[in-house]
């Protein structure tokens, strides 16, 4: 038998009766919400972490339980009242997706070809627009807490004190509904938590309760978005009742066929491979990695569609493919592709041959559809596995965003997709992975790590809704690049787009992101120069407030006796290395050239190689690798490759 645990900062005498504990608590919560002035009024800083308190005294639930779903939803920001990626309000992550999917405008970001290889025609799919039919139940939480509440949906929406109260409210009544005493131990909330995950599954609601008791047991502080300090303290030794009758009612989800870690929910949604006429195929390649050849890279993606219409996507022999989809609400995993077989997915087939892409329910061009916590914890569970299983190294040169991918040759540069964009927090997702981005040399080192604060730095953009309108401010990973050490000075040119640079939130040709590493080529002030594109490119980095910090590695520059060097989008085998009855596929550089002077840190060296995989019968399929070697380099927000014959390498 379990001992009942009182909640810090609870009465030590005798225990109130609930009705009692109920009738104080509108008082001190109910009148608040609807209005009247609290006595005494918390300090400003501190009215969230009250709130928590006062949801929790009146609906009778733990307040570590209520601050550990919190924190799981939404790290505890209310975001500005926006909703999230699937229509998710406040720090409950209180859901109203048809409300939010309403007033939500998507964007065109790429015309690339999915596959990316010159051997095939051109892939072209029609963009599909979310599904907003027979939304499922975790989708509309927020109706439901208003009814529970009294309150009205608007004020669930943008009162952060009365979205922690429909969360309490929701929880109260998933324990009510499982029979369960609406107990002040936090141990007994397991079920009441899983459910609150509105997962239909029994896989996906266990590891959601399971994450949010870990959050518990180690605690946390932080200062939320609206600079609100919430603390949650810790309780190292909490052991809920994980009995799997309180998921009764729930599907079951094998893991069966899945290539996942045993501490994320993941189902095999199989994509297809058929044929479909006139020799055509989809919606991936065969093949036998790492065997035949390695894993490489793990892309980034985000899915600018929900999670129903993106599983219909990736069903569908005609359309692209990608090896897993993340849902947003409780991070639960779908694999559709083997790690052995290649997916469609990069724009790139260099990368796609080498790499393996997850799809994140989400928008890029929606600054404030921010992404849940439990997602980001599953994607970087999923990727350590991933890393750690195919020898990938957790930097950004190899666990790329979308974005970051080169066109494979000149004419792909400006259809390229610019997902997961500039609101995904690479900070916060590589501490998640274990592998945060800190200093690694001295002051004024010869290479930096683009490191912002995310919440502060706050960049403009535009183009989120109608052309040229700005979006919403927000956090950001991207950082800005000037010609000179000025903000009124011209913007950094791409001269692979073809166009004048500018703050579109799709426009990467001035921007460098969280984590990317530059060579620095000067500085003055408080800014930093490094070499981008060929060019001298300028960010703001003041001494008392970073925006990078000093790193160490290796760079490489053309070798003696030559003034530049070609840059390609794709390492591919000399003409000599493909055997007969395997056309030659062109090694083309890209528009740009790396000059002499000038240096880029590279992501190590890789050999060159194409698989061939044109035809649905796997016996023609081939990898062919050549003598000639290359390296990656991170040369201006996309990386791209340069010959080792052409280049030397040294430290930074």
């Amino acid at each position: 038998m379990r001992p009942s645990v009182p909640e810090p900062g609870s009465a030590s005498g005798p225990r109130r009766t609930r009705g009692a504990v109920r009738a104080l608590a509108a008082v001190a919560v109910t009148l608040p919400l609807l209005g009247a002035a609290p006595s005494p009024s918390p300090p400003g800083t501190a009215r969230l972490q009250q709130a928590f308190a006062d949801a929790a005294a009146a609906y009778d639930v733990p307040q570590s339980v209520l601050l550990g779903v919190s924190y799981l939803q939404s790290r505890w920001d209310a975001h500005g009242g926006a909703p999230s990626v699937t229509g998710g309000y406040g720090p409950m992550h209180l859901t109203d997706a048809r409300t939010a999917l309403a007033a939500t405008e998507h964007h065109g970001e790429g015309t690339e070809d999915p596959r990316g290889d010159d051997a095939r025609p051109p892939l072209r799919p029609e963009a599909r627009a979310p599904r907003t039919d027979a939304l499922p139940a975790r989708l509309t939480t927020l109706p439901r807490a208003a009814r529970l509440t009294g309150l009205s949906p608007e004020r669930l929406r943008e009162d952060p004190a009365a979205n922690v109260a429909g969360g309490a409210a929701l929880l109260a009544e998933a324990q009510r509904r499982l029979g369960k005493p609406l107990s002040e131990d936090p141990a007994d909330w397991y079920g009441a938590v899983a459910r609150f995950s509105g997962a239909d599954d029994t896989s996906s609601a266990s590891a959601y309760a399971d994450d949010v008791y870990e959050v518990i047991r180690t605690g946390g502080e932080r200062i939320t978005d609206a600079g609100q300090r919430v603390v949650l303290a810790a309780r190292p030794g909490l052991a809920p009742d994980t009995s799997t009758p309180a998921l009764a009612g729930l599907r079951s989800v094998s893991a069966a066929g899945t290539e996942c870690p045993p501490t994320v929910s993941c189902e095999w949604v199989p994509a297809p491979y058929e044929e479909f006429g006139d020799g055509d195929y989809g919606n991936h390649d065969r093949g036998n990695r790492p065997a035949s050849q390695p894993i490489r890279y793990i892309v980034v993606h985000d899915t600018e569609g929900a999670w129903e219409g993106v599983l219909d996507m990736v069903q569908d022999p005609t359309y692209v493919s990608w090896q897993y989809s993340l849902r947003s609400t409780d991070g639960h995993i779908a694999q559709h592709v083997k790690a052995k077989d290649v997916a469609w997915h990069a724009g790139n087939w260099y990368v796609n041959a080498g790499s393996i892409g997850l799809e994140h329910e989400g928008f890029l061009a929606e600054p404030d559809a921010w992404y849940t916590e439990a997602m980001y914890r599953s994607s970087a569970r999923l990727v350590k596995y991933l890393a750690e299983k195919y020898d990938i190294p957790l930097d950004r040169q190899h666990i790329l965003g979308h974005d970051t991918v080169p066109g494979p040759t000149s004419g792909t540069i400006p259809g390229m997709h610019t997902d997961p964009g500039p609101y995904w927090d690479w900070r916060h997702y590589f501490e998640l992975l274990g592998r945060p981005f800190e200093a690694t040399a001295g002051e004024n080192a010869g290479m930096v790590t683009i490191r912002p604060d995310y919440a502060a730095n706050r960049p403009v953009f535009t183009g989120c809704g109608n052309a040229g309108e700005p979006c919403a401010t927000h956090g950001s990973s991207a950082v800005r690049l000037y010609s000179d050490h000025d903000e009124s000075s011209p913007l950094i040119r791409d001269i692979g787009l073809g166009s004048a640079p500018t703050t579109g939130v799709n426009d990467l040709s001035s921007r460098a992101s969280t984590g990317q590493q530059y060579a620095v080529a000067d500085r003055w002030g408080d800014w930093t120069a490094i070499w981008y594109l060929g060019q001298k490119a300028w960010f703001r980095n003041p001494q008392k407030r970073p925006t990078a910090v000093p790193a160490s590695g290796l760079v490489v520059t053309p070798r003696k006796g030559l003034d530049s060097v070609p840059v390609y989008g794709r390492a591919y085998p000399e003409k000599e290395a493909y055997p007969q009855g395997v056309p030659a596929q062109s090694v083309s550089p890209l528009p740009y050239t790396l000059p002499k002077g000038q240096r880029y840190v590279t992501g190590g060296k890789v050999p060159g190689e194409y698989y061939y995989a044109v035809t649905f019968d796997e016996a023609s399929h081939r990898v062919v690798t050549g003598k000639d070697l290359y390296y990656e380099v991170q040369f201006g927000h996309r990386v791209g490759f340069v010959r080792a014959a052409d280049v030397t390498v040294r430290p930074a």
